[in-house]
């Protein structure tokens, strides 16, 4: 027999697993016994009330052993030498996931990244840092694992009607991620470990028979009568296919032009742009909790804000708690800012992403670009960001908060978490009108929610760009091919249809299924479908 209960309890009791085992009997009416386990399925934070308690949501098993779950690596199947083979384009999450559920059907996934692997591109990041220099094939974004492996590694997402969350996650931790990401609301893993993670998944899919290649650059399709027959590699090299998955990320653009090129259909996909804000973790966590300094049991305090600011929505994006603003520029001559957190989270300084809602009608001036009409305003932004610091390096423009909210310079820049370094600018005249005007008035709008958050201990630096892409990739609804070319799957966020690690990562399953069942691996899949 199960029976479920829900406990709120302090810090102290919450980390004792014998406490947690008391209270849950003592809720569940049941004695202590043996035969009893208690398994901890959900953990949160309230800080809702003065005082702080963990939410937790726990199963007991009365006469009864908890059921276990079949591995992720189990299902899957070795690709034999004269299987059927899908090329992927990107090594980040939709595409490492999209190559082992080609696996589970048996199909050879080849794997091809721009980049450099997980740990090779420490260096070009931090070259990045320390000298701004910005290798256009190997930087945050660029590279194994993807944007995410270096930018935080969140894994929440509220994508729960686009694939199975759970299987997303038990795959991580088979990889080397600690399992209490199963169990938390708001998983991370941290920038110090996912790439250890990553680069298990990669062994993996070479273990079951895939290959992984990178400072692959796709160049070309081959296209052969409306239908993707694989693609050139570094302008040289012809890998074919019997599908083609384009899984390279927002900030892919080569890709985009690339579509333009060969008459391949895009689309204006809205977006949101703006400034990262980052205060002293300490504020957050008196804002929050109410403690400063914070309970030692308590993670790092997050937030979360959104306002409507004329008829434009303005909201937090990619919160670090305990975290770093870092350089994410994917080419020389751009400055764009972006946040992450190691798995401590220990950091002095929070930051978050606060940005504004991009439609076509505030696109209007970039119109002569048709559907890239969205990329256009990025790169000018991230350009003009650029141009305007004397250093010429990745020093980025920066700004007190409420200075920038006051229309005033900044004669010294509050402590920052940011390597390169700042540069004290006005930031509403470098960023577009209508978006440096909703920020104004929805940081004094966030006030009201988060008392103190409107500080002049906070900075704000910019320019927070690679939210998501500009620019859509349609595909079939059902077949999930691209709406004009067969045997092309766009694919994650680049494609337009993820947004973070978990989502781009089930999208890469959904994506993968739909090429296994048009190779007619029908069998297959109802093995599968019925572990």
């Amino acid at each position: 027999m199960r029976q479920t209960v829900e406990l709120r309890l302090s810090p102290q009791d919450a980390a004792d697993p014998q406490r947690v085992r008391a209270a849950a009997l003592l809720a569940a009416h049941r004695p202590d016994s043996p035969s009893t386990q208690v398994v901890l399925r959900r953990r949160s934070t309230d800080a809702r009330s003065r005082q702080v308690l963990i939410a937790l949501s726990v199963d007991l098993y009365i006469d009864e052993t908890p059921p276990t779950q079949t591995s992720e690596r189990s299902r899957l199947q070795a690709a034999v030498a004269s299987s059927a083979q899908v090329l992927i384009v990107g090594a980040g999450p939709a595409g490492y996931f999209a190559a082992l559920e080609c696996l589970r059907y048996g199909i050879r996934p080849i794997v091809i990244d721009r980049g450099k692997d997980v740990r090779a591109r420490r260096r070009d990041l931090r070259a990045i840092q320390q000298e701004g220099h910005v290798d256009s094939n190997s930087n945050y974004c660029f590279g194994e694992g993807g944007a995410g492996a270096y930018s935080d590694g969140k894994l929440y997402t509220r994508s729960s009607k686009r694939g199975d969350i759970t299987r997303v996650l038990r795959t991580l931790v088979e990889h080397g991620a600690k399992s209490d990401i199963l169990i938390d609301a708001h998983p991370h893993i941290g920038s110090n470990k996912l790439p250890n993670v990553v680069a298990s998944i990669r062994q993996t899919i070479l273990d079951f028979g895939g290959q992984v290649h990178f400072e692959s650059r796709c160049t070309d399709f081959l296209l052969e009568k409306q239908r993707c027959i694989g693609a050139v590699v570094n302008d040289r090299e012809e890998i074919r296919a019997a599908a083609v998955i384009l899984a390279t990320g927002h900030s892919a653009r080569d890709i985009y032009d690339l579509c333009r090129r060969r008459g391949i259909r895009t689309e204006f996909k809205p977006f949101a742009m703006g400034l990262r804000a980052e205060h002293p973790q300490e504020l957050i966590d008196e804002i929050q909790y109410r403690q400063r300094p914070r309970d030692v049991l308590l993670e790092a305090a997050s937030y979360k804000l959104v306002e409507q600011v004329d008829n434009r929505g303005v909201y937090s994006f990619c919160m670090c708690p305990g975290g770093l603003i870092v350089p994410s520029a994917t080419a020389p001559g751009e400055i764009v800012v972006n946040g992450m957190s190691m798995s401590r989270r220990d950091s002095r300084f929070a930051n978050s992403g606060i940005v504004v809602e991009i439609r076509a009608d505030d696109v209007q001036a970039y119109a002569s670009h048709g559907s890239f009409a969205g990329l256009a305003m990025q790169q000018e932004v991230e350009h003009l960001m650029f141009s305007c610091t004397n250093a010429r390096t990745q020093r980025s423009p920066g700004q007190k908060l409420v200075d920038f909210c006051e229309g005033k310079t900044s004669a010294v820049l509050p402590q920052f978490s940011y390597i390169p370094g700042m540069e004290s600018h006005d930031l509403h005249r470098l960023l577009p009108t209508f978006i440096a005007a909703r920020l104004q008035r929805a940081f004094r709008l966030f006030d009201k929610k988060m008392r103190g958050y409107y500080s002049s201990e906070a900075v704000v630096t910019a320019v927070e760009s690679r939210t998501s892409t500009p620019v859509n990739i349609p595909r079939d609804p059902e077949s999930l091919q691209h709406v004009e070319i067969a045997g092309l799957y766009p694919c994650g966020e680049g494609a337009g249809y993820a947004g973070g690690i978990v989502s781009a990562a089930m999208d890469g399953q959904r994506v993968a299924q739909a090429c296994a069942l048009s190779m007619g691996c029908h069998e297959s899949m109802e093995i599968h479908a019925s572990h």
